[in-house]
């Protein structure tokens, strides 16, 4: 299935309305500190709090009469289960959501406050893809996954398109990386808006499938990483994801957790917003690259900012 940049100009005028056009943000110090012009696409000001609203409100804004009726199904580690809820909600469709029994409370929370229903699962243990696949037989639901689905990748492009319809063309691109849901979708709105920019795949150094896969030429899989980005816990990148990221990405970085506690302080002191760990993945990676990014444009893609206040306290403690 091929999926281009027209797909995510046409899930932009879906989305419409619906979605924040969220803002970009600028640090004198963020800077001084790369010695470089960075461009910050707040996604964590989106609604429910991350990007994935903008795929799920797409996927579910194409379902026919008889999809609606019967409903969604997705699972989702949290930033999607809430996406698919509250798309669901605003769409009049019943949802019903898989997620980890150990996602953040906040999350599994807000994931039943916008009406969704939730099953939870042992991460560790159980295939949450085969759960799903086994409800939406059952009861004639339709699957929406976190990244593998062309309506999913189209919306979250739009995000990179409004960076760069606001700042104009860019030097390098820093992309979060967990199913690949985003950079893929991202890659397509970068080469249409800013075809010269170098654009980065960043994930957790515990759960480095996508580098591996990048570097290998296939797709690797590995077991439930052990990271606080519960964003990127993927074992996986998709099969739709994987060859837009394969054919147009520079590389795939990773940073560790104790880089992405440095980035998440650097946004909560400097920048006055609570971004979740999976979030700092591309700040991380750009700090790590300042010798390479002086006197550069450079773009930052803000996942989320949905982590428990308790957590959030005790990991800048």
């Amino acid at each position: 299935m091929s999926i281009t940049y027209e797909d995510v100009v046409a899930a932009a005028g879906r989305i419409e309305g619906h979605a924040h056009r969220t803002p970009v943000l600028t640090s004198r110090t963020a800077n001084d500190e790369l010695g470089a012009e960075i461009f910050f696409k707040a996604e964590n000001m989106q609604r429910m709090g991350a990007f994935k609203f903008r795929g799920a409100f797409n996927a579910l804004s194409r379902f026919n009469e008889e999809q609606r009726k019967a409903g969604v199904v997705a699972f989702s580690s949290g930033n999607h289960a809430q996406a698919i809820a509250l798309s669901a909600k605003l769409l009049g469709i019943p949802a019903t959501i898989i997620m980890p029994e150990d996602a953040p409370a906040s999350k599994i929370a807000a994931t039943r406050g916008y009406g969704g229903n939730v099953v939870t699962y042992d991460r560790y243990k159980e295939d949450r893809e085969a759960i799903g696949r086994k409800l939406a037989e059952e009861n004639g639901m339709t699957l929406i996954p976190p990244y593998d689905h062309a309506d999913v990748i189209a919306g979250q492009g739009t995000a990179a398109k409004e960076l760069f319809e606001e700042v104009g063309e860019l030097d390098y691109f820093f992309v979060c990386l967990g199913g690949g849901g985003l950079l893929s979708g991202s890659t397509l709105a970068t080469r249409a808006l800013s075809p010269k920019c170098k654009l980065y795949g960043v994930e957790p150094e515990a759960g480095n499938d996508g580098q591996q896969s990048f570097r290998s030429g296939s797709i690797v899989h590995i077991d439930t990483p052990k990271t606080i980005a519960d964003g990127a816990q993927t074992q996986h990148l998709g099969s739709l994801t994987f060859p837009i990221i394969q054919r147009e990405v520079e590389d795939i970085l990773t940073v560790s957790d104790a880089e992405l506690v440095d980035a998440m302080r650097f946004f909560a002191a400097r920048m006055k917003i609570v971004v979740e760990p999976t979030g700092c993945l591309g700040f991380a990676a750009a700090r790590k690259m300042k010798e390479e990014l002086r006197g550069k444009r450079v773009g930052v893609l803000i996942s989320g900012g949905n982590v428990d206040i308790e957590r959030f306290a005790a990991l800048l403690s």
